[in-house]
């Protein structure tokens, strides 16, 4: 797919935050955790874990998809996402076509992370200060990946204040959003076969899922 193919240099760039997100550890009772040091805290667990995890060192995906379902995946609001990523199309969808809609695109982001875990040992993240109001539910977290003999590149996290702490719900790598991506080619699927033709196409990619 054309579209596939454009993204796929951003999606590696974008791979880049497994690196620094797949070891959070489950968040204690303070959950308001200030969205900057809940990103900073992760990225040095997710380094240690890189370089020491036996399993992610030899490439196992299976042990990878472990870690980014346990400790990635509940940091990210996967329902707003899906509803950006799906646009007006999602407003109209069924509980059940949400529900479906919601999962699929989850495992899609899992499958396609674990992919690329492993690829990413000797970066390193430089923090930038958070510009925000005290009081504001709706942040922008802004970092930048220094490569060795290579142009850094940004990564910036939207992140919005739950009840159960700060989750981010769209990802910007050197200024291109993945929500955006990923908007796109929803927004054809959705065109040639509805919100179920959507989620029948992302069942496909994901090696049949939750297709029912």
């Amino acid at each position: 797919m054309t579209n596939e193919r454009c993204f796929a240099p951003m999606l590696r760039r974008l791979l880049l935050v497994v690196a620094w997100l797949a070891a959070i550890v489950a968040l204690p009772a303070c959950a308001q955790e200030a969205p900057d040091a809940l990103v900073k805290r992760v990225s040095q667990e997710a380094i240690s874990i890189i370089k020491t995890d036996p399993k992610v060192q030899a490439g196992d995906q299976a042990r990878i998809r472990d870690l980014i379902e346990a400790k990635l995946a509940p940091h990210f609001d996967i329902d707003r996402m899906t509803a950006l990523a799906a646009g007006r199309a999602y407003r109209t969808a069924t509980p059940e076509q949400k529900k479906r809609l919601g999962e699929e695109f989850k495992t899609l982001l899992i499958r396609t992370y674990s992919t690329a875990l492993n690829q990413y040992r000797d970066q390193t993240l430089d923090y930038k200060p958070l510009r925000a109001d005290p009081n504001a539910t709706d942040v922008t977290v802004r970092t930048e990946v220094i490569r060795p003999g290579q142009t850094p590149v940004e990564i910036d996290y939207s992140m919005t204040k739950t009840p159960s702490g700060w989750k981010a719900y769209d990802v910007i790598v050197a200024g291109v959003s993945l929500v955006t991506n990923y908007r796109d080619e929803f927004t054809q699927q959705v065109q040639a076969g509805g919100i179920d033709g959507l989620i029948r196409s992302l069942a496909a990619k994901n090696g049949g899922g939750a297709a029912k």
